[in-house]
Formats: C-alpha cells, structure tokens, sequence
C-alpha cells in the first residue's frame, strides 16, 4: 500500500494505543517491533508465552510489552497490558500499515464508464471494473483484480493481486482478500441426465459481511438461487473451498484446506482446523471447534469441541487415538486368548471323561 512508514514515536503513546500502563521511562523512543531474541535499542518486543520468559534478561529491546504481573522482572522500560499478544498486534499495524493515499486509477487500469468510484482509492494496471460495480472510499485494489458487473466493493477493502469478486457480489468495508481468491465462482450443481450431468446455472451470489479476511486462493462459490454469506468478523485461511448456499456466522475461523459443502450453516464463533470438512445441508450450532482433519456428517448443537471422522468429542476421540497405537498388542493378546479359549473347549470335561 502507498504510504509513508511512520518513523518513531515514545512508549507512552504506544501505551495508550492499547489500553496499557508504562513501566520505566515513558519517553523512551521506539521505531519498530522485533522477536525478544533479535530487538535492538529502539525496538519494541513482546512476551506472550511465559515459556521464553528466561529471554528476557538477553533483550535489547528499548522496551518489552508484558502482563502485569511481570511488571519489575527486568530493568528495561516495559509496557503493561493484560493481553500482550493482541497489544504487539495492534503496535505492529501501527508502524507498519500507516493509512492508505490513494493514487486514483492508475494507467492500464480498465474502468467501465457506468462503475462507481469512490474517493480516495487505488486501481492498479491490470485491473477490470466492470458495469455497475461500486468501489467504496479508500479501497485498495493490486494489480489484475477483476470486479464483475453489479459487483460491489465496501469502503476500506484491500484486494491483492488477481483477485476476482464475480458478478452481483458485495463485499462490506474493511475486508482483505488475499492473492488468487475467487468470490462468486460457480457452485459445483448438476444434475444426472442419463451416463452425463446438466449443468445447475448458478444465478445466486455472495454476501461477505465487514472486517472478513479472505486467504489466498481460497473460493467461496456463489448460491444456486440464493445467496452464500459470509457474516462479519470471519477469517479464512489459504486455500479454503466454500460451497454454494453455505452461511457462517460471526468470527467464525475456517483454517488452510477445510472444505464446506453446500447449504451448511455454521454459527458464529466456530473453529474449523486445517483439513477439516462437513457434509452437505447440515446446521452447526455456536461455538463449535472441529480439530483438523475431522469431519461432521450431521447436525451438531453448540458449544462442543469435535474430533475425528465422523465427529466425536474431543476427549473421546483423544482416547480412542491412544488406543490405536496399542493395537497390534492388544490383537496378538486377543490371538493368545482365543487360542486358550479353543483348547479349553477341545478337553473333556470331568462328566465326559
């Protein structure tokens, strides 16, 4: 993005950027963050994990952000807050996304007459805008992003290169999609015709709600009739393939490689792990995490944590993996026993004898 890197301000106005209270010199100069192990003396570190606490003592960081209950455990100038990892989030947007000045439609870029654009934004060469589109303020699209028509883009979007958001999609603002995304393909419908399939025509399309984060290459596929929605606050990982019809709720997380299959509805704040995957037409209440590689085969209630295929709770699941590897003991024991089993049944008993 264009914009000027923001150069050096004190510990005392990164404080109050995240809520916390200083430790030490509140003057003390910061230009950047870095790991515990690498930070020089005008970075800012962080310690989220009290397992490298023993790192603090070799840091040369200006200062470090920490948990309170840290505060005195070395010398050097600390920032206190009570979540230091979410702190180091938001100190590192600040040095190193300052806000976007947009450079307007840049040459090579292709924008049709009837699209809407708003202020401030960046079209970069290689893009299309088709007719009817809408460009919210202050969004950022890389080079060979392609905008169907109708298509339309909230305020504060970033969309990487060869993105493509297809026709009478709409994203809201503050939504980032990274390099390669597909929002609005074709959902995978046809319908047998004899030894062949006829083609479902898609004519639907997909709703992203603010502040998503899309991965690189992911594919959200556009509704049959209806409409695949994606609601506020969700995070998808790389390479994720969403069917069509599919809803899901707020701050939800899907990891690299699940798969959901058409009109699955997921509530909010669910967990999906890397690989894993659901069947298709089913509800998946709130608060659900399904561990990677596990799979949901029917409806699921709320607030469970799932493993395995099909999906059990995760204790169980935890159970029966550690019995996996007992296994070929526990055959050649049962082996043993059948062996006994049959020559006890060979002897004659005291009445046959």
């Amino acid at each position: 993005m264009h914009a000027v890197r923001r150069e050096v301000t004190s510990l005392a106005d990164l404080a109050d950027l995240v809520g916390g209270g200083v430790s030490g010199d509140p003057s003390t100069v910061i230009s950047g963050v870095a790991p515990l192990d690498t930070a020089g003396p005008e970075q800012i570190s962080f310690l989220a994990n009290p397992k490298y606490q023993v790192h603090l003592a070799g840091c040369r960081a200006a200062a470090i952000i920490v948990h309170p209950s840290l505060q005195g455990a070395v010398d050097t100038p600390l920032l206190l807050v009570d979540n230091p990892y979410l702190a180091f989030a938001k100190i590192l947007t600040f040095f190193t996304m300052p806000p976007h000045v947009g450079l307007g439609i840049q040459e090579g870029a292709h924008v049709h007459p009837d699209a809407t654009i708003g202020e401030n934004v960046t079209i970069a060469p290689g893009c299309v805008v088709s007719a009817g589109a809408q460009v919210g303020k202050g969004t950022y699209l890389h080079p060979n992003v392609v905008i169907g028509s109708d298509a339309v883009i909230g305020e504060g979007c970033l969309l990487h290169a060869n993105v493509t958001v297809r026709e009478n999609c709409v994203l809201g603002s503050r939504v980032i999609v990274q390099p390669g995304a597909v929002i609005g393909s074709d959902g995978f419908g046809f319908a047998p015709d004899g030894d062949g399939y006829y083609k479902i025509p898609q004519v639907g399309h997909v709703v992203i709600g603010d502040d998503v984060e899309i991965g690189a290459c992911s594919c959200i596929d556009r509704g049959t009739l209806g409409v695949t929605r994606i609601a506020c606050g969700v995070k998808i990982d790389n390479l994720v393939q969403i069917g069509h019809n599919v809803q899901i709720g707020e701050d939800s997380l899907l990891v690299s490689q699940v798969g959901i299959s058409g009109s699955v509805v997921i509530g909010r704040h669910c967990t999906f792990g890397g690989q894993a995957a659901t069947a298709g037409h089913i509800s998946i209440g709130d608060n659900v995490t399904l561990a990677g590689r596990g799979g949901i085969t029917n409806n699921v209630e709320s607030n469970q944590s799932l493993a395995g295929l099909p999906a059990m709770p995760h204790r169980e699941w935890l159970k029966a993996t550690m019995a996996l590897t007992h296994l070929p003991e526990m055959r050649r024991e049962l082996n043993r026993l059948r062996k006994q089993v049959a020559e006890l049944r060979s002897k004659p008993t005291e009445e046959e004898s």
